[in-house]
């Protein structure tokens, strides 16, 4: 049997990057009310399990690339590689109820958190790894605790498995490390526009400086997460703006350890980031996590989808940090109009 599955982003060996001298995760101004998160394949199911089981502080919503209803694989590495990747049909209406069943015992928030989420789906027509069936009930899932309208399924687009852009990376159809295809279509921006509304465009450059490598052990000792993450940091937030998170998951074979800077750089986030004061958190799994994967099966917690699940505790705690830093009196600076490709 190949335990590859979850792999959902795998096959490729990668680069690997020091961690050496990471800083502290700095603590600033943030709304903690406009807090958002996506993810990739295994990313995609993190992002999932961190939107509903912390539905309270990820109640503006999550977009999910690649990914599949909450508790799909059920702690079982056989409905991962199973039903989870299109090899079976997904019990969606015993999820939903093992969610609702969930929430009243207190192993995650209240699912009334989720009422006025919104949500962004991708789905390539062309990935072999995680079919648009899975994206389908995860849409089927979601319309449970929210409505329809608040939802956005793009998938009309003939990509593979892989973060899609319209600046970077290989042909649309390409299966391969780091995972990034260009494919015409800035998904970042779309998502983050369905997330928080109309943004400011895209600026055109963004600084090495807003750029950081921080410390993630204060958060968490091993359970496959590494030594450090990064965090990008738009220059109005770093002046003490009013600023927002979204918290950015990579895929399996995906992190710095295996592809150096390709996602934390290239996924399209960062320079809609920086014209509109949203600080981008990329926590990172490490190496000994299976295949770089983030816990969306239990490989390292048999609870990984309830709140006490050391891998979400510790991005949670990541933000508690971030968003400890004192009330600005000066205004937000407006950001500078910038062409949008």
């Amino acid at each position: 049997m190949r335990i590859m599955f979850a792999c959902i982003l795998a096959t490729a060996l990668g680069m690997s990057i020091g961690v050496s001298h990471a800083a502290p995760l700095p603590q600033l101004n943030i709304d903690k009310t406009q807090t958002t998160v996506s993810g990739a394949s295994s990313g995609g199911y993190m992002a999932v399990q961190l939107h509903v089981a912390y539905s309270a502080i990820f109640s503006k919503g999550a977009g999910v690339i690649s990914g599949g209803p909450f508790n799909c694989a059920d702690a079982s590495v056989l409905n991962a590689i199973g039903r989870c990747l299109g090899r079976g049909a997904i019990p969606v209406d015993a999820l939903v109820s093992t969610t609702k069943e969930w929430a009243k015992t207190g192993a995650i928030d209240p699912t009334s958190h989720l009422a006025n989420s919104k949500v962004y789906l991708f789905s390539g027509a062309k990935d072999s790894v995680v079919p648009q069936s899975t994206s389908v009930d995860l849409q089927s899932y979601y319309q449970n605790f929210l409505p329809a309208t608040n939802i956005v399924f793009k998938r009309d687009i003939d990509a593979e498995h892989a973060i899609v852009t319209d600046d970077f990376g290989a042909s649309c159809l390409t299966k391969a490390t780091p995972f990034i295809n260009n494919c015409n279509f800035d998904m970042a921006g779309a998502m983050l526009q369905q997330l928080y509304g109309a943004l400011n465009p895209r600026s055109k450059i963004i600084t090495d400086a807003s750029l950081v490598e921080f410390d993630q052990t204060p958060f968490v000792s091993g359970q496959g997460m590494a030594t450090s993450g990064w965090v990008y940091i738009p220059q109005s937030c770093t002046a003490g703006a009013a600023c927002r998170v979204h918290v950015a998951l990579h895929g399996c074979k995906q992190n710095a350890a295996d592809v150096g800077q390709a996602f934390i750089r290239n996924a399209g986030y960062n320079r809609w980031a920086e014209a509109n004061n949203i600080v981008i958190l990329y926590p990172q799994t490490s190496q000994k996590a299976t295949n770089s994967c983030w816990d969306w099966w239990g490989y390292n917690d048999a609870n990984h989808a309830k709140k006490s699940a050391p891998q979400m505790t510790a991005i949670v705690a990541m933000l508690t940090q971030l968003s400890r830093g004192t009330t600005s009196t000066k205004p937000a600076p407006t950001p500078t109009p910038s062409a949008s490709r």
